[in-house]
């Protein structure tokens, strides 16, 4: 981890929306990934400072399924007079309408569908649940292979929740404007109730690091089609990624040149989040 600054001050109450804690103890599933950098409670706590913020969504990896328990200790953990949290969780059709009670009242807001391989959900078993979570607030968070999305654009439309799109939609770059997945994602976006995560523009750039040019046009058309439901995330601590790490402080810095203004980089930093997550 560099020790970098972002160049701009960040605002007050900006949140970090999709990051994850790996602590020892915990069962990893077969065929997860466990970060190749430490990912516990304490080096996030550093990351926080660096980057300024003093909210955070911490969502449950993948390795560790629907045991939530690393996620909801992390949230106390990283809870104090100055920083709140809230979190996603993987919750499966066999855990009980008290689990997810309980997990609403531990500050969970979002059901996470991981469905990539190994991420132990399904498309069968999404409509079931998020019936289940929508009466609790919740909203339901993908991650998924960008290909499948028009495939499944009807049923997410009629979802009863709202939708959170992770990592400006994992697509593969460069992406036609008239490539059917992409259409079907702004389609969603055009509802009202879809949000997406700049987050992780690593994940299919062909231009590369450090400024990520061709996913970062993509993000750029998203601003400016709905900035109101913009979010931006860390994706810290990058588990998916086995060396080049990203340097934080440069991702956000990003942000500041996508958004084109500083009031539209204030909303998807501070109040966009704040609206979804009820912070």
């Amino acid at each position: 981890m560099t020790d970098t600054k972002p160049r701009l001050p960040t605002p007050a109450g900006a949140c970090d929306t999709h990051m994850h804690i790996f602590e020892p103890g915990y069962v990893q599933r077969p065929g997860t990934n466990l970060p190749s950098m430490p990912g516990n409670t304490a080096e996030y706590r550093k990351l926080r400072a660096r980057l300024g913020f003093t909210r955070t969504v911490i969502v449950q990896p993948a390795a560790y399924g629907n045991d939530n328990r690393c996620t909801l200790e992390a949230m106390k953990a990283l809870s104090d007079d100055k920083h709140q949290t809230r979190g996603v969780a993987i919750v499966l059709p066999e855990d009980s309408d008290a689990e997810i009670e309980r997990l609403t009242a531990a500050g969970i807001r979002g059901i996470r569908y991981h469905l990539l391989p190994y991420g132990g959900v399904s498309w069968t078993t999404l409509n079931e649940m998020a019936a289940r979570v929508a009466p609790h607030g919740w909203h339901v968070q993908l991650q998924m292979d960008c290909r499948e999305l028009a495939g499944h654009h009807a049923m997410l439309k009629a979802l009863p929740c709202d939708i959170v799109i992770d990592h400006i939609g994992r697509f593969m770059q460069p992406v036609a404007a008239d490539e059917p997945n992409l259409q079907a994602m702004f389609s969603l976006v055009d509802s009202g109730r879809c949000w997406v995560k700049l987050s992780a523009p690593y994940h299919g750039s062909k231009t590369g690091a450090p400024r990520y040019e061709d996913a970062g046009a993509l993000a750029q058309q998203l601003i400016r089609a709905a900035p109101e439901r913009m979010l931006y995330a860390t994706n810290w601590p990058h588990p998916s990624l086995k060396s080049n790490f990203p340097d934080d402080a440069s991702l956000l810095d990003l942000l500041a040149e996508w958004a084109g203004s500083e009031a539209v980089r204030q909303e998807i930093l501070v109040s966009n989040p704040a609206r979804l997550y009820g912070f």
